[in-house]
């Protein structure tokens, strides 16, 4: 059994990621500001504190010496960055300085949750920066302090616990909530923005895959690596659609490269999203 420090722990992948380390045995500290996650998202085994990781940089009276810290807590998606770059940045960047130097005073590797929006480049949103900034800053702690770090950098995750409405809901979450509801799926732009879009369970498997592997700011990409267009996945769900405005901060394609992650990490993707959406769907 490991003593495993989690932030973000009531958020979509949080959950995910906590619900897997209690069911082996695990003993897991979450910390969430609450502000993008969800009391409803906390699982029993699991202590959570409600603090927002921006405010400190000690955290042992919460958990004296885990053996691992996730970092997963952050401001996410584009969109909401665009409208919000002050907060996106003091948060993303903030949080993970202070995560880093507690990891620093008691010698502890951080697994951080990283973006694939790094691909589109740094200046396309405040969250592609502010994530690119926080990998800078395992690099710097793990070259001039020890510090092992690994980098995971998801592509468009999907799955239970995945947020259907407002400005953090994702496209599969967006599409299936319609779908039920019997309305129309809304298309952004002309819907042939080609997305890779990743299972959380796999990127769970690649999460755990990372402990105790001495990394120096290793990254590790992980996605399915197909993609999609959004009016190929629209099609999938066979039902009407609608198409609004595109939105600033899209970019064309993303489409991953796993093989470091299958090679460092023995990992790979085992679920695809056709399926999902047949579960969905109910063919």
């Amino acid at each position: 059994m490991s003593n495993i420090f989690v932030t973000g722990g009531v958020g979509f992948i949080g959950v995910n990621l906590i619900k897997r380390l209690v069911k082996e045995g695990h003993n897991v500290v979450s910390v969430d500001n609450y502000s993008t996650g969800f009391k409803h998202n906390e699982i029993e085994g699991c202590k959570y504190y409600d603090f927002n990781v921006v405010k400190s940089s000690d955290y042992s009276d919460l958990m004296e010496k885990p053996d691992v810290i996730f970092h997963l807590g952050a401001l996410a998606r584009i969109q909401p960055s665009i409208k919000n770059p002050k907060s996106t940045i003091i948060n993303n960047f903030n949080s993970t300085l202070n995560i880093l130097e507690w990891a620093r005073k008691i010698n502890t590797e951080v697994i951080y949750a990283g973006s694939s929006s790094f691909h589109h480049g740094l200046y396309g949103s405040p969250y592609a920066w502010s994530k690119y900034g926080g990998e800078e800053l395992c690099k710097l702690y793990s070259e001039v302090y020890g510090i092992n770090t690994s980098i995971c950098r998801f592509y468009n995750v999907y799955g239970d616990h995945m947020i259907y409405e407002g400005d953090y809901a994702t496209v599969i979450a967006i599409f299936e909530k319609q779908f039920k509801e019997g309305n129309p799926l809304t298309i952004t732009g002309d819907g042939e923005q080609r997305r890779d879009f990743t299972h959380v369970d796999d990127i769970v498997d690649g999460l755990i895959k990372c402990i105790g592997k001495n990394h120096k700011a290793e990254i590790f990409e992980l996605g399915r690596g197909e993609n999609f267009s959004i009016n190929e996945i629209a099609e999938m769900f066979n039902t009407d659609t609608t198409y609004i405005d595109a939105r600033p901060g899209e970019y064309p394609t993303t489409l991953c490269d796993y093989s470091k992650a299958q090679k460092d990490l023995n990992w790979k993707p085992t679920k695809n999203l056709k399926d999902y959406i047949k579960g969905v769907v109910g063919d």
